[in-house]
């Protein structure tokens, strides 16, 4: 059985659209338990334990004056349950500041990381790609990069069951002498890493499946985090307002529909599930804010698939070595 803390009161449609998330997922996949976290009276629910947590960290709170002064915020309640051994995982789909924050103070780095990172997946011409970091931090150093490209590398690998996942590092250019002071520093160290690295790529090759793992700076990935969200919105509205034009294309649009939904689900955030938080000692996976139930339904199928490979151990394994 994998126990899973669901911080029900974290998101844009919280509670409502948590729990409904959580009643598909155990639907799903009957071995999991869900535990709920936040207002009992707000989640009521004869099918999952509940945990009271009284107070909530809303999307506009400075993350970690919230997470110090709300000690009964939902999320660190979550998180507690973790470091307690009451949960095996836990999923947000919050204030992602305040989630880092409070799995920072609650259950720490794994020895060795010094920096967290957030990952992301992108659809692909062959199937997915794993991009770290997504916004954990800001400012990096190589340092960092190596340590993002060999915990993405055991998450594709372990989770993503990718074998010898391809490495690539985010630049201006293909060629290893190209670059700012960031990217040049850090391609030695991942040429010298044991993972399957594979050089320099620019951004165009995000998508096209030469890679099965991107790894940037904090900054430059939350960039492309946001970019990549509006652009596949924008295709899918561009596209329907294209057959929905005139009566014919509108009949058109009926005999393409099975290939209009197949692109949809593509190219769909919803479908990954939540963003891993790697680096920290337990495993923590981040929705997105305006998750509704299906995005938390795979998100939580995220996290046990996380908690059933072995993720954390298995970077524990690498970075203290």
């Amino acid at each position: 059985m994998i126990r899973i803390a669901l911080d029900a009161m974290g998101g844009d449609f919280a509670p409502f659209e948590i729990i409904k998330g959580a009643q598909q997922a155990v639907a799903e996949n009957p071995e999991l338990e869900l535990i709920l976290v936040g207002r009992t009276e707000k989640i009521k629910s004869s099918r999952f334990s509940i945990i009271d947590a009284r107070q909530t960290i809303g999307m506009d709170e400075s993350p970690v004056a919230a997470v110090r002064e709300k000690k009964d915020a939902s999320i660190n309640v979550a998180l507690e349950a973790v470091k307690m051994g009451k949960a095996d995982a836990v999923v947000s789909a919050g204030n992602t500041g305040a989630f880092m924050a409070a799995a920072l103070f609650k259950l720490g780095r794994i020895p060795g990381v010094e920096r967290p990172a957030i990952a992301t997946i992108f659809p692909t011409r062959s199937g997915r790609v794993l991009c770290l970091d997504m916004g954990a931090n800001s400012d990096n150093r190589p340092q960092h990069l190596k340590q993002f490209a060999e915990m993405g590398s055991l998450y594709a690998e372990h989770v993503l069951h990718v074998k010898s996942p391809r490495v690539g590092l985010l630049n201006i250019g293909e060629e290893p002498e190209k670059g700012n002071e960031l990217t040049l520093a850090a391609y030695p160290l991942l040429k010298g890493s044991p993972i399957n690295f594979i050089g320099m790529i620019e951004a165009k090759e995000i998508i096209s499946g030469k890679v099965d793992v991107v790894v940037c700076d904090g900054f430059t990935g939350n960039l492309i985090l946001k970019f990549g969200e509006s652009v596949s919105g924008f295709i899918i509205d561009l596209l329907k307002a294209e057959l929905l034009k005139n009566p014919i294309t509108w009949l058109a649009s009926i005999l393409l529909l099975p290939s209009i939904l197949g692109i949809k689900k593509k190219v769909d955030s919803d479908e990954f599930g939540g963003a891993p938080i790697l680096g920290i000692n337990g495993v923590c996976i981040k929705a997105h804010g305006r998750a509704k139930a299906k995005a938390i339904k795979n998100a939580i199928r995220v996290a046990a698939e996380a908690v059933r490979e072995k993720m954390i151990e298995n970077i524990q394994a690498v970075e203290q070595r």
